[in-house]
C-alpha cells in the first residue's frame, strides 16, 4: 500500500483537517469535562482534606464592602482536633490591624497590635468564628466540597506547580455562614473549586457572594497546602504551657 507524501494531499482537504485537529486540541487542554468526573474528585477532595492532620492556608479578599468588622485576609495552620496559629487581618472603625491568633481545645488567644501578650477572647468580637473549625468535617470547608450544587467542570487550570480541574457551582448560603460569614444565608455563593491532579487535594476556593451585605458581592480566595506537615501549635506564653495535640 502506497503512503501519502504531503505532495499528495491537496490543500482543499488539509486545512479543514488542520483546523479539525485544532479544535480538538484546544477542547481537550481546557474545555469542560463529564459532571461524573466532577463529582469524583469533589468527593475524592472531600476525604483528602479529611484525612489531613494538618493544612495551611492563605486567605485573601476583594469588594469588602468598608464599615464594621470585617476580615479581609490571613494566614495560618489548621491542626486535628481543633488547633490554629495564625494571624488574620480585619479592619476596626475604618482601619486595618493585624491580629495574632491561638485556637487550641475550643478556647481562642488574641494578640493585638501593640498588645504585649495573648488574651483569651471570643473570636465573635472580631466578627469571626473559631478558626480551628476550618477543618472540621461538620462545619468546615469539607461541607463546601459536599454541598456544591449546579457542578460544571472547567477543564484544567494551573495554580503554582499544580495542574489541578476547576469545578464550579453554588453553594448555600448558610454552609458558608458556617464557614465565614453570611449576610443572607438563603442566597447562594458562587463558587470556583480546584482540584490537584496529583493527590486530589483542594489547592484552592474562590468564594462569591453576600458576606457582609444584602446584595453586595465580596469574593474570598482561600489557597491551601502543605497538608500533613503537622507544625508544632502551643498555648502562648502566659496563658498555659502544655503543647496543643496536632
Amino acid at each position: 500500500m502506497r503512503s501519502l507524501g504531503m505532495s499528495a494531499v491537496r490543500p482543499a482537504t488539509l486545512i479543514p483537517a488542520l483546523a479539525a485537529a485544532l479544535a480538538l486540541t484546544v477542547s481537550g487542554c481546557g474545555g469542560g469535562g463529564d459532571e461524573g468526573d466532577s463529582a469524583a474528585a469533589l468527593t475524592s477532595a472531600k476525604e483528602t482534606l479529611d484525612r489531613a492532620s494538618s493544612v495551611h492556608f492563605r486567605l485573601s479578599s476583594a469588594d469588602v464592602p468598608a464599615g464594621g468588622t470585617r476580615l479581609t485576609a490571613g494566614e495560618g495552620v489548621a491542626a486535628r482536633p481543633s488547633s490554629f496559629q495564625g494571624s488574620l487581618s480585619i479592619t476596626l472603625s475604618g482601619g486595618s490591624v493585624s491580629v495574632e491568633l491561638v485556637s487550641v481545645d475550643g478556647k481562642v488567644y488574641a494578640k493585638l497590635p501593640f498588645a504585649p501578650t495573648f488574651q483569651e477572647t471570643d473570636p465573635a468580637d472580631f466578627g469571626l468564628r473559631d478558626p480551628a473549625t476550618l477543618i472540621d468535617p461538620k462545619t468546615g470547608l469539607s461541607q463546601v466540597l459536599g454541598q456544591l450544587t449546579e457542578v460544571s467542570s472547567k477543564g484544567e487550570r494551573r495554580i503554582g506547580a499544580d495542574v489541578t480541574q476547576q469545578i464550579d457551582g453554588n453553594i448555600p448560603g448558610a454552609v458558608v455562614g458556617d464557614l465565614l460569614t453570611s449576610a443572607d444565608p438563603g442566597a447562594p455563593v458562587k463558587a470556583s473549586l480546584y482540584v490537584t491532579k496529583d493527590g486530589n487535594q483542594l489547592r484552592q476556593a474562590v468564594l462569591t457572594g453576600p458576606f457582609y451585605e444584602k446584595g453586595t458581592d465580596s469574593t474570598f480566595t482561600l489557597v491551601l497546602d502543605k497538608y500533613g506537615d503537622n507544625p508544632p501549635i502551643t498555648l502562648p506564653a502566659g496563658v498555659g504551657s502544655a503543647p496543643a495535640s496536632t
